[in-house]
């Protein structure tokens, strides 16, 4: 066994010998049916604490000569399949952690031939006699191991883009890492010498500079994970379950990490989800592993409505957004849409696929947004954070004038963009003016089943704030407030919220559209 090529199964086993692991070894029977046919070409990019590392190193310890991994997968899920045996620790296997070479070589002028030289080394211990001494090119080797022993190779390779995105303007280095994967994956030589390869990364790679580099790439991004969506993170019941175990509050763990949707399933990022499992404090973990400066300068570029769309955003709203124009690296962005598009594969934004939106997934991530914009201080939070809190004081205090009057404010001179034809956009510049909420309440719920309909708005405060009551708002459109509030009482709204101990406001909200006023009732519910 070598470290680059049949490596053993150690830093899988580190995996399983965690208080917390969930088995994800069913995703083999994918690979095992794709092994030595054109789906054989494989990129899993999802966000840094995604588990990107460990799905690598579940799938050396299943396919590695270099171990005997029987033992290590007779309890998993993959063991009942039929195809378990049959490949179980059957093939030559490459794997090449990008990051960690791009570290140790120091240079990333080096990192490529660092790759290269390391991995031959090796391929010379296992292939004895058969690699001339004049090839230093790492395809050109395992062509020739190929023809001459008709062996062939899976390739593994983490952390794929790492020299994508950390080099972004340094061609050179590009260049000749791009020329790399392009003879280990492009043309007809690798289809002589690969049963397959998995390239996990962040990015997408259809659009990263040459496109004929890696195009032959089935992708599973988080615009479109497709079949492979479970695998990428905790799933609802994965998360269900180690709630019931660790005595956790499901409704808690869903407002703080829940918020991605791929492929019809409810996605949550392990690392936030172990850590509150472990630790039992709700708070932001994954932006413990990271920096959030990172992100700063792309929500700051001077594009037209950006800074806006982030605003609507933690007031818990999603944006429309067109995905296609992004190049997939670092630095083309042309507009709008390609920084948010970089931020839903960096993780800090969710997409909607069917609808074509982007939002803030989760309060974890909201938490975080929210520092950044009051450390860079924008002018346009900044306004609307004032009359945002004068606007929860007044509802707090059953101000109902009060109330109809900074809201009629809000719409005029801050969201003015969203225009009024209906309930559902006055239910957009509603959740806008209650930005403020946000530091005490969870995003609000729009559509909130109560068993005889849907409240249009509710507000849940979070827990350290107890003192804080529910909102639960309903809206009406050129009727009156009065409407709304017999509405709530007449479909019994509130049993919505019959496991909630907290106390309720119930605020009825209406637009007269020819009078272009607002009205609101509020009252305490008991």
């Amino acid at each position: 066994m070598g470290t680059y090529v049949n490596p053993n199964n150690s830093a899988f086993q580190v995996a399983l010998n965690s208080e917390i692991y969930i088995d994800k070894t069913e995703l083999l029977s994918y690979t095992n049916k794709v092994l030595g046919s054109k789906e054989g070409l494989i990129c899993n990019s999802r966000p840094r604490r995604f588990g990107k590392s460990i799905t690598a190193d579940m799938l050396v310890a299943y396919y590695s000569k270099g171990c005997d991994s029987k033992k290590m997968f007779e309890d998993c899920i993959i063991s009942k399949k039929d195809s378990f045996q049959q490949h179980l620790n059957k093939y030559n296997v490459i794997r090449i952690d990008v990051q960690w070479c791009y570290t140790t070589a120091r240079l990333a002028e080096t990192t490529v031939s660092y790759i290269e030289e390391n991995v031959l080394k090796e391929l010379e211990e296992f292939f004895p006699n058969i690699i001339p001494d004049n090839i230093k090119s790492l395809p050109d080797a395992l062509a020739i191991i190929n023809k001459v022993t008709g062996q062939k190779f899976i390739i593994i390779i983490d952390e794929w883009d790492s020299l994508i995105r950390d080099e972004a303007e340094n061609t050179k280095v590009q260049d000749e890492y791009i020329n790399l994967l392009r003879g280990l994956f492009k043309g007809s030589a690798p289809t002589e010498f690969l049963y397959l390869a998995y390239l996990t990364g962040i990015l997408p790679i259809k659009k990263i500079k040459t496109q004929s580099a890696l195009n032959n790439f089935d992708e599973f991004t988080m615009l479109d994970t497709d079949l492979l969506a479970q695998y990428v993170g905790f799933t609802e019941n994965e998360v269900r379950d180690l709630c019931q175990k660790y005595n956790r509050n499901f409704d808690e763990v869903e407002r703080w990490y829940d918020g991605y949707r791929l492929n019809g399933e409810h996605i949550y990022n392990p690392k936030a989800v172990v850590s509150v499992m472990l630790r039992g404090n709700f708070k932001s973990y994954w932006s413990m592993t990271g920096t959030y400066e990172s992100i700063i300068p792309l929500i700051e570029m001077d594009f037209d409505g950006l800074k806006e769309d982030i605003i609507r955003m933690l007031s818990g709203e999603a944006v429309e957004i067109d995905v296609s124009s992004y190049q997939n690296d670092m630095v083309t962005f042309k507009d709008k849409d390609d920084i948010l598009t970089v931020l839903i594969h960096l993780g800090y934004l969710a997409y909607n696929e069917k609808k074509c939106t982007v939002f803030i997934p989760n309060e974890e991530i909201r938490s975080e947004f929210v520092k950044i914009t009051k450390r860079r201080r924008w002018n346009e939070l900044i306004e609307l954070q004032l009359k945002s809190e004068e606007l929860l004081c007044a509802t707090l205090d059953l101000d109902s004038d009060t109330v109809a009057e900074i809201i009629e404010d809000i719409h005029a001179n801050y969201v003015s963009v969203i225009q009024y034809n209906n309930e559902n956009s006055l239910s957009s510049v509603l959740s806008i003016a209650y930005l403020s909420a946000m530091a005490y309440y969870f995003k609000p719920i729009r559509e909130f089943p109560t068993g005889k309909g849907f409240a249009d708005l509710v507000f849940l405060p979070k827990k350290e704030y107890p003192d804080y009551p529910a909102l639960l708002i309903e809206l009406k459109w050129n009727k009156s407030a009065n409407t709304a509030i017999k509405q709530i009482k007449e479909k019994k709204y509130i049993k919505a919220l019959e496991n909630y101990s907290g106390s309720i406001l119930l605020v009825g909200l209406n637009y007269d559209k020819k009078e272009k006023e607002h009205q609101c009732i509020i009252e305490k519910y008991s």
